[in-house]
């Protein structure tokens, strides 16, 4: 009797909550039973980023938040709400992390009964299916600029898939794909198994596959198809389309809807020609480059596309993306000119980002910040090799307008370039040992971010650091200490305090004062909570969500790293409009009354934060 109270209690839950409500009597009342309970306990995940879920979540009680890749809150929902419906319908693994706020009751439906509902119920179908397009907007919405920006910025896929697929099925002939090709006047074909894409074939592919070898093209097109290939959304944006693509060296990208089901192929030339002045396609561009010379040519665009950006509006975060994503496809290319002269490396490898770069939050006037993690297996012939290609692709960035790092961060230093196990070991001492030195420089390694190469490597040594350092009290008391060291310019009354000597005699240092604090700050944070985000907006969210850092506190600090930001690219949009060179030294005279009362309050908000990390580690204890 109590268990039939139970599940009545549980159906008369979902009747008052859509998409459950829409449901005929008869099948609302057979789902109870079929549903398990889970209890969720705060600050728990009920579903994570990198991993597999077979369930619909709904929440019977409690509260819980969505976040995407990159750590930005996507959607929260309270009771009645529900989560996991994307990796149902688009597959394993989960691109979000859904995390408990409060202590949760989640009802668990198998993803099995899930499709059956959504197969015969076509209210429940469509409810999920605006779900997913609501929660996918969110998740790129950081990539967008204002109405006046970009077209590329703010198109999706789906915009740009003007026919219907063009298909075969898997028992089709070379030469029957062709035929279907040419009448339909296109340059590829997906290969169908039933429902499922089973496969692509391109012109390119019957010029290299068929006819270059001699296959006979009465056999099955299976046999030169590229078989499970790379796949897109219709909701992706343009950009993400295309720098997936460049990033892969592939010219067709197969579309999926929102069902998993082939809507057909967007070509780099249908991104491309969306608009050319812009940063896809100066990403795009890069990636297409036969030389060197070629990269610099394309690069030395960057900074009228910046300054476009500023001058259509676009946050100090989306800016500092598309920068980050131009000098990602800038080293990603070198790096594979730099394989075609130097031959394919001797044993896997990682080239990572540090910096800025890594944290997403690139400018301009920046310098070369890598490292190199190569696997444990190399030899000393393999070391040598390496080391020829650190030089040549450090010198290559020196002539794509990226000047060497003045405190030598670059893979050309022995102690920037190592093995995995080397790297642990060195980690490890830093820990154990805290000199100013050992501070200095696994700081830097935390803000780090595969770019090339086996990825794999930077995760291992990105999950020995996560488990490490939270443990590290007295290391992390130093790195505090390097936080609060970095003084924003204010003084005693709230004035503004400038450079008092030098080439930038009477200006601020905005990286150095306000900047740079704050990314420290989020830093020794999320190091202390185990927090796996690097970009410094996605660390100071953690944190407050972990309890670490309160609401407004990290509210503030947050407006006051994007205002500064904003501030620094303003100042360098100008010097671009110029033809100056570009640096961080802004001068009050170039404020007006409104900037600098805000620069102020930043700054206030900085200092304020950093003493009470101070306070938090004890820091004047520590030298």
């Amino acid at each position: 009797m109590a268990l039939d109270v139970e599940l009545a209690e549980v159906r008369d839950f979902l009747a008052a909550h859509e998409p459950f409500s829409a449901l005929p009597p008869e099948v609302l009342s057979g789902l109870p039973r079929r549903m398990g309970l889970e209890y969720v306990r705060r600050g728990s995940q009920l579903i994570a980023r990198g991993a597999d879920n077979h369930h619909l979540h709904v929440l019977r009680s409690g509260a819980a938040d969505v976040h995407d890749a990159q750590g930005t809150l996507v959607d929260r929902g309270e009771a009645g709400s529900s989560f996991g419906s994307i990796t149902l319908t688009q597959g394993n693994p989960s691109t979000f992390s859904v995390t408990a706020i409060e202590d949760c009751l989640v009802l668990l439906l198998p993803e099995d009964d899930f499709h059956a509902l959504c197969r015969e119920h076509a209210d429940f179908d469509a409810f999920y299916d605006a779900q997913r397009r609501s929660r996918m907007r969110g998740a790129v919405a950081e990539l967008q600029v204002s109405t006046s920006g970009s077209a590329i910025l703010r198109t999706t896929v789906r915009e740009l898939v003007g026919r219907d697929v063009v298909s075969v099925v898997t028992t089709a002939s070379i030469r029957e794909a062709a035929e279907v090709m040419s009448d339909q006047g296109v340059s590829s074909l997906l290969v169908m198994d039933g429902e499922r894409l089973a496969g692509i074939v391109t012109d390119r592919d019957l010029r290299t596959r068929v006819l270059a070898a001699g296959v006979d093209p009465d056999v099955a097109v299976t046999e030169v198809m590229t078989a499970d290939p790379v796949t897109g959304s219709v909701e992706a944006l343009a950009f993400e389309a295309l720098l997936a693509m460049t990033s892969r060296h592939i010219h067709h990208l197969p579309v999926l809807d929102v069902g998993g089901r082939p809507a057909g192929v967007v070509t780099t030339t249908d991104l491309l020609r969306l608009e050319e002045a812009n940063p896809v396609y100066l990403a795009g561009d890069v990636a297409k480059q036969p030389d060197v010379e070629g990269v610099a040519r394309a690069a030395s665009r960057l900074p009228r596309v910046v300054q476009a950006l500023v001058e259509q509006d676009a946050s100090a975060d989306d800016i500092g993306r598309v920068v980050t994503a131009v000098g990602d496809a800038v080293e990603r290319r070198v790096l594979f000119l730099a394989e075609a002269v130097l031959g394919p490396p001797p044993v896997p490898y990682c080239w990572v980002a540090l910096g800025s770069r890594a944290r997403l939050e690139q400018a301009l006037a920046t310098d070369q910040d890598h490292a190199m993690i190569v696997d444990d297996a190399v030899d000393e012939d393999g070391l040598a090799w390496f080391e020829d290609l650190a030089e040549w692709v450090t010198g290559a960035l020196v002539r794509c307008g990226y000047p060497r790092c003045a405190g030598d961060v670059m893979a050309t230093n022995p102690r920037w370039r190592r093995p995995l196990e080397q790297w642990r070991r060195e980690l490890a001492g830093w820990f154990a040992a805290p000199t100013p030195d050992a501070v200095l420089h696994s700081s830097i390694v935390f803000d780090m971010r595969p770019v090339h190469g086996e990825e794999s490597l930077h995760a291992r040594l990105r999950q020995f650091v996560l488990g490490a350092a939270p443990g590290a009290r007295t290391y992390l008391t130093h790195l505090a200490r390097q936080a609060a060291s970095h003084e924003p310019p204010l003084g005693f009354f709230r004035g503004l305090v400038l450079e008092k000597e030098g080439v930038h005699k009477d200006t601020l240092d905005i990286k150095r004062g306000g900047l740079l604090p704050v990314v420290e700050l989020a830093r020794v944070h999320a190091l202390a909570t185990g927090v796996a985000a690097v970009n410094t907006r996605s660390r100071l969210e953690a944190v407050r969500e972990a309890g670490v850092v309160g609401d407004e506190l990290a509210g503030d600090l947050r407006d006051a790293f994007e205002f500064l930001g904003y501030v620094r690219l303003r100042h360098q949009s100008a010097q671009v409009r110029a033809g100056l060179p570009t640096d961080n030294f802004v001068s009050p005279a170039d404020l007006s009354s409104f900037e600098k009362r805000h620069l102020r309050e930043a700054f206030a908000i900085v200092r304020s934060a950093q003493q009470s990390l101070g306070r938090a580690y004890q820091t004047q204890f520590v030298s």
